[in-house]
């Protein structure tokens, strides 16, 4: 965990401007309210508008982010009004907010809007419990957002816009399906379900805080598909929220709600939130959990028993989102794996055929964007595998495969890198053996994806190729030879060696 904090690699540095721009924009937001006059709490949701604005807006290019969190208000102040407005009715309140949740997630069907949307508006109905938001407060809280968005895209998009030089990345999606087979339709019903636990278990333990129980289930079923990572989320959430609380405990309870100390201490934990979230779930939720320690220690009701509870309410959510993925039409490892799988295959193939083009004297032929769309894929290939490869994983022959999986597809990915930079050079020469060698990658990869009956027969054996010299033809052969070995991992029987499990 310490590896992935520190180690990890920061391309560009982009983790640590988008960190250091989210404290620059969240302060402007807070420091704005403060200057108008906003009260403590319209202060604190102007600083949650402002880190969600930040946080949850990821379209592809600068203009449909700007978009985007244009109508985060559409959609967050009619929640807002409706969680005021139900204040004092246990049960319609209860209600709204699983539908809230549940529509949030079908959302997710529209792409990165409609995530960044329904997050939004989850998170204002959360906001409303957490400062206990009554009809009369609605003015004060509508300015302050209002501030908060126009603050964090001042800084976004006016004064540090710095994906304006970057080319729009692409987002990986598989292919779309209907009814419940489509993947946010099915987690729509489970986070609703799973929420539902976790509302009757969070009562159970407080009839104040018990909506951090639904928070905790709906922040795990973001970015997961398979209940394999619905699994390794929540562990990874309760794991952080106990080390963040021994955290707290530590340094947050001293601070007995102090105003510049506090504020410096939250800064540090938005920094944390934003830095960490891409490379470790779990150091994210150490700085949210320390960050909220810091926020009720603003508001003057942080104590020892509500971090212990906090950590309660927290398994409460897991377990809930546990219970739904595992019994309400589940999506399993084995499904999403093997698609992706499949897409990484398939581009690094198309890698190759452009590379190849490219080599041969095509002036049209760009393996570059496939590069790119591979990097994307992989990375969503490890995550599907990360049930698998996670260390308390008891299933040992498995998480040797997943290993095994992973690390051939890291050498076809840089194979097919090696390829670019070579079609890239202007003198590179073109070998009449290349389009023989591409026939070969073809055929492995679509013996590679083939249908499940022909993966139980033998597969296909690689040609030794002695004496190649040319770079271009090597790096080919190599390729043909990981996508052979792949076939190994992948081959195995669907009913009881298969690489990932239902």
């Amino acid at each position: 965990m310490l590896k992935s904090m520190f180690v990890a690699p920061d391309p560009g540095r982009l983790r640590l401007r988008s960190a250091t721009r989210a404290v620059l924009g969240i302060s402007l937001a807070v420091g704005a309210c403060a200057l108008i006059g906003h009260s403590l709490v319209a202060a604190i949701i102007s600083g949650l508008a402002a880190l969600l604005a930040l946080f949850t807006v990821l379209d592809t290019t600068v203009r449909a982010q700007a978009v985007t969190t244009a109508l985060l208000p559409v959609v967050g102040f009619p929640v807002l009004a409706l969680a005021a407005l139900l204040h004092d009715h246990p049960v319609a309140r209860d209600l709204a907010f699983l539908a809230v949740m549940g529509v949030g997630v079908y959302a997710r069907r529209w792409g990165p809007r409609g995530h960044s949307l329904g997050v939004f508006a989850f998170m204002t109905f959360f906001a409303a419990q957490f400062l206990h938001t009554e009809l009369a407060q609605l003015p004060d809280l509508y300015g302050a957002i209002g501030v908060a968005l126009l603050a964090s895209s001042t800084v976004r998009f006016g004064l540090w816009c710095y994906e304006r030089r970057l080319s729009a990345p692409a987002v990986p999606v598989l292919a779309a399906r209907r009814g419940l087979a489509r993947a946010t339709t099915r987690q729509a019903v489970q986070a609703t379900l799973g929420g539902a636990i976790a509302l009757v278990v969070g009562h159970q333990l407080s009839g104040d805080r018990w909506y951090w129980a639904v928070g905790a289930t709906w922040w795990i079923f973001v970015n997961t598909v398979s209940r394999g990572e619905t699994l390794v989320r929540g562990f990874r959430r309760v794991l952080g929220t106990l080390i963040g609380i021994a955290v707290g405990a530590v340094v947050v309870l001293p601070l007995h709600g102090a105003l510049v100390p506090t504020a410096v201490l939250v800064a540090v934990c938005v920094f944390g939130i934003f830095y960490t979230a891409a490379v470790s779930y779990t150091w994210m939720m150490l700085s949210v959990t320390v960050m909220a320690g810091g926020l009720y220690g603003l508001l003057g009701v942080l104590d020892p028993g509500l971090l212990a509870l906090r950590l309660l309410e927290t398994g409460a959510g897991a377990l809930g989102a546990v219970l739904a993925v595992l019994l309400v039409l589940p999506v399993t490892t084995h499904d999403t794996t093997t698609a992706w799988i499949e897409r990484a295959v398939r581009t690094v193939h198309a890698c190759t055929r452009e590379a190849a083009a490219r080599l041969s004297g095509s002036a049209t032929a760009d393996p570059a964007p496939h590069i790119a769309d591979l990097e994307l894929t992989l990375a969503r290939v490890r995550l599907s595998l990360a049930p698998l490869v996670h260390p308390l994983s008891p299933l040992r022959a498995r998480r040797a495969r997943a290993h095994q999986v992973i690390a051939l597809l890291d050498e076809c990915a840089a194979r097919a890198r090696s390829l670019t930079a070579i079609a890239a050079d202007p003198e590179a020469s073109y070998d009449d053996r290349l389009a023989a060698a591409c026939a070969r990658v073809e055929a492995a990869v679509e013996a590679l994806i083939a249908s499940e009956e022909a993966l139980a027969g033998p597969a296909p054996a690689a040609v030794k190729h002695a004496g190649v010299t040319e770079p271009a033809l090597a790096h080919l052969h190599r390729l043909e030879h990981a996508l052979l070995e792949l076939a190994a991992p992948v081959r195995s029987s669907p009913r009881r060696r298969r690489l990932v499990g239902a």
